[in-house]
């Protein structure tokens, strides 16, 4: 191929050894002036396509000649290129995963309400219910040192002592005269509380009655798997002056209509703290009331005792003893403006929660 002024040829062929066309690109053709003409005359400058058309038809490579790492780039020709591959074709099948069943009553214990017959059951429950009579201790403790009159009282000991007695003292004196103070005060609360633990400790299986199982208060407990979480104590009393001349046979004998006209007393009812604000207390109350009546008749009465077991009444002239009709004196733990804040609010609650479910029964039996 022949070259213009200053221009070049160049011999290119193809892969298979034709020769290729090569155009050439001179500066002077685009616009006729002096400083193109000067850099025409240049040969450094004057640019020509077939130099880069050799290197691209040098520098293809076949697919099938090498398997370039996939980091390594493709040098192929747009027309050549082939997708990048999907995962779904390097990857291999999908395994069928296993999939098990759990089994609900393996991993879930059951909650179940019963009637507690056996001897070891009634000792748990009972255990239960002195452990919360022992943590109504923290909670006096708790509300007897907050409560503002008590508090008050240090405050101005505390004032007191250590203006007309320790002013001109030093430091080390001072702390430890006001630290006895603080600590004579706990000491004290510790005392006032401390026949919450002689209480707990007296409920013995003669709180549930006589040795014999037909005249034994009913444990209706809730349990939670193997553990029992709630325990109700309910006694069914009979009418007062029972006038049946058969009362003393239908009693050996175990017979129900003895109850008729009775009414039921609940001496107990406790729930484990965890497990307290989640309605085991009163599916219990509803197990309470359905046995009270299904004894004592529809009309039978459900009310909790004075003395219950968390009323915080100590009896005078013995523990342990059978009081569940009330014949025994009883007197306070605490004085009664200490109660007012805690134990009757307490009370108050547990009133409110046996009137809601006979209202239950109430409305089902209009129904």
């Amino acid at each position: 191929m022949k070259s213009s002024t200053y221009g070049y040829a160049y011999s290119v062929y193809d892969m298979d050894g034709s020769p290729q066309a090569v155009t050439e690109l001179d500066l002077s053709a685009c616009h006729p002036n002096s400083i193109v003409d000067r850099i025409n005359a240049m040969p450094a400058l004057k640019t020509s396509t077939a130099f880069f058309t050799f290197l691209r038809a040098n520098l293809v490579l076949p697919h099938s000649a090498m398997s370039s790492n996939p980091s390594t780039p493709n040098l192929a020709p747009s027309s050549l290129r082939r997708s990048p591959p999907t995962p779904q074709s390097h990857s291999r099948p999908a395994m069928p995963i296993p999939t098990t069943t759990l089994d609900e009553e393996d991993e879930i214990p059951p909650l179940t309400l019963e009637v507690l017959t056996s001897k070891p059951d009634k000792t748990a429950a009972l255990k239960l219910i002195a452990d919360s009579i022992a943590q109504q201790r923290q909670t006096a403790s708790s509300h007897i040192i907050t409560h503002p009159l008590p508090l008050s009282s240090l405050i101005a000991a505390l004032a007191i002592t250590y203006h007309f007695f320790l002013s001109s003292s030093d430091l080390g004196t001072k702390l430890m005269i006001l630290s006895s103070l603080v600590t004579t005060y706990l000491l004290t609360v510790r005392y006032l509380t401390s026949p919450f633990i002689r209480l707990a400790e007296s409920i013995t299986p003669s709180f549930l009655g006589s040795d014999s199982p037909e005249d034994q208060d009913t444990v209706i407990a809730c349990r939670y798997g193997g553990e029992i979480i709630g325990v109700t104590v309910l006694h069914i009393s009979r009418p007062v002056g029972q006038s049946d001349p058969n009362f003393k046979r239908h009693k050996q004998r175990g017979s129900l209509s003895s109850f008729k006209g009775g009414k039921g007393v609940i001496r107990a009812w406790t729930v484990k703290s965890r497990y307290r604000g989640k309605g085991v207390g009163g599916d219990m109350l509803r197990e309470a009331v359905r046995l009270t009546k299904e004894r004592c008749g529809r009309d039978g009465e459900v009310g909790f005792a004075r003395g219950h077991a968390n009323a915080g009444l100590i009896p005078v002239g013995g523990r342990g003893e059978d009081n569940r009709q009330g014949e025994r004196e009883e007197e306070m733990v605490l004085p009664e403006w200490l109660n007012r804040g805690w134990l009757r609010r307490s009370e108050r609650k547990a009133a409110q929660a046996l009137e809601r479910v006979v209202s239950e029964f109430g409305n089902g039996k209009r129904r």
